[in-house]
C-alpha cells in the first residue's frame, strides 16, 4: 500500500501544522524547536531531533516574515561599503559574511562610491528594510547613527560607533624601519587620495615615525594620489610623476598594494629594475601581491579578520552589550617578498 502523502509535503507549501501532525505533537511545540527558541530547552533532546528530522523530510523551512513578526527581529544587518568588487572591500565583506553565516544572520550590501547623496539614500533604504545595525567599510560617518554601528577604517569619533582600525603607527614603524635597515634613505612616498578614510591617518603616522627615526621626507619625492580607482592605474601615473622630477630615490612606499603594482609597471617602463634599482613596499597584502612579478613586500592588514571582528562586535551590541569599545585596534604585520632589497651601490 502506498504511503499516504503528508498534507503540505509539496516543497514551499509545508506548514508548522503539517509537521506537527506528522510527529504527533502540538504546533506550538514544533514551532519553538524549529525556530530555536529559548523555550525549547525543556523539550527532550530526542523529541527535538525527531522534529528536526520530520522538518527535513517534509522540506519545511521556517517562514522568515512570520519569525520576524513573532520576535520583532529581522536578524539582518546593513553593510555600507565604498566599493564591493575591489580587493580591499571584497576581503572585508568575506570576513563579515563568514561570521554572520555562522550566527544565522543575513546582510544587505550597498556600495556608494563616495557619492554622499547615494550614501544617504542607501542608508534610508536599509533602515526601511529593517536592518538591526550597520557595518561601514572605508566610509566616513558624519552623523550619529540611529542604530548600532561598527566602522571598519573609521577614524572619526562618533557617538554610537565602534571603529575597527589598523594600528597605523606600528604599520609605519614596520615599513620604515625595514627600509632604513636595508640602507634606504632616499625614499619616495605615495599619499592616499582624500576618498579613502585611511589616508590622513596613514600619512600622519608615516610622518611621525619618520621624525622619530631621523628620516627626512622630501616633498619632491612625495606624490598625492588624486583619483579613485580599484586597478593598478591608481599608482601608475603618480610613479610617472615621480620619475619626471628627475630626483633619484632607491625605495618607494606606496599607499596600498594596488598603487604599488601600478608603480612597478611605471618603473619597469622607465628601464628601472625592481628591486635592484628601486625597492617597493605596498600596504594591505591583497591576494595578487604574492603572485606579482616580483612578488610584493607589503604591510599586511588582516582584512578578513577585521570583517569578522566587526560582525562579532556589532552582533554583541545588537544583542544587548552596552559597554562597547569606541575603538578596536588591529595589529599589522610586515610581509617581506621579492620587491625589496638592500640599497644599490652607487
Amino acid at each position: 500500500m502506498a504511503k499516504k502523502k503528508t498534507q503540505g509535503s509539496k516543497p514551499g507549501a509545508v506548514t508548522i501544522k503539517a509537521v506537527a501532525q506528522h510527529v504527533g505533537l502540538t504546533p506550538g511545540t514544533v514551532s519553538v524547536v524549529v525556530n530555536n527558541s529559548p523555550s525549547a530547552r525543556p523539550i527532550p533532546q530526542e523529541t527535538q531531533e525527531r522534529i528536526h528530522a520530520a522538518a527535513k523530510e517534509l522540506n519545511y523551512h521556517p517562514n522568515f516574515f512570520a519569525r520576524t513578526l513573532r520576535n520583532k527581529r529581522t536578524f539582518t544587518i546593513g553593510v555600507i561599503a565604498e566599493e564591493i568588487g575591489d580587493s580591499y572591500g571584497s576581503a572585508v565583506i568575506s570576513g563579515i559574511e563568514a561570521y554572520l553565516k555562522k550566527m544565522d544572520y543575513f546582510f544587505l550590501t550597498v556600495a556608494h562610491r563616495h557619492d554622499e547623496q547615494l550614501l544617504g539614500k542607501y542608508s534610508q533604504l536599509l533602515l526601511q528594510r529593517g536592518v538591526e545595525g550597520f557595518i561601514t567599510v572605508d566610509t566616513t560617518i558624519q552623523d550619529v547613527p540611529s542604530l548600532p554601528t561598527v566602522a571598519i577604517a573609521g577614524h572619526k569619533k562618533v557617538k554610537g560607533v565602534t571603529n575597527i582600525v589598523l594600528d597605523h603607527i606600528q604599520a609605519a614603524k614596520l615599513a620604515l624601519n625595514y627600509l632604513v635597515g636595508l640602507g634606504h634613505r632616499h625614499i619616495a612616498f605615495m599619499k592616499g587620495s582624500r576618498f579613502s578614510s585611511d589616508s590622513k591617518e596613514r600619512w600622519d603616522s608615516i610622518c611621525e615615525v619618520a621624525q622619530q627615526i631621523g628620516l627626512q621626507i622630501d616633498p619632491d619625492l612625495t606624490v598625492q594620489i588624486e583619483i579613485d580607482d580599484s586597478t593598478p592605474l591608481l599608482g601608475y601615473p603618480y610613479a610617472k610623476q615621480l620619475l619626471a622630477r628627475n630626483k633619484p630615490f632607491t625605495a618607494l612606499f606606496a599607499y596600498n598594494d594596488i598603487s604599488a603594482l601600478g608603480a612597478i609597471r611605471a618603473l619597469q617602463e622607465h628601464g628601472l629594475r625592481v628591486p635592484h634599482d628601486v625597492s617597493i613596499v605596498g600596504f594591505d597584502d591583497i591576494p595578487s601581491a604574492a603572485f606579482n612579478i616580483p612578488s610584493l613586500t607589503t604591510v599586511r592588514q588582516p582584512l578578513v579578520r577585521m570583517g569578522q571582528v566587526a560582525a562579532e562586535t556589532l552582533l554583541a551590541r545588537i544583542n544587548g552589550r552596552d559597554d562597547y569599545p569606541s575603538t578596536i585596534a588591529i595589529e599589522p604585520e610586515l610581509v617581506v617578498r621579492e620587491s625589496t632589497t638592500t640599497v644599490p651601490r652607487s
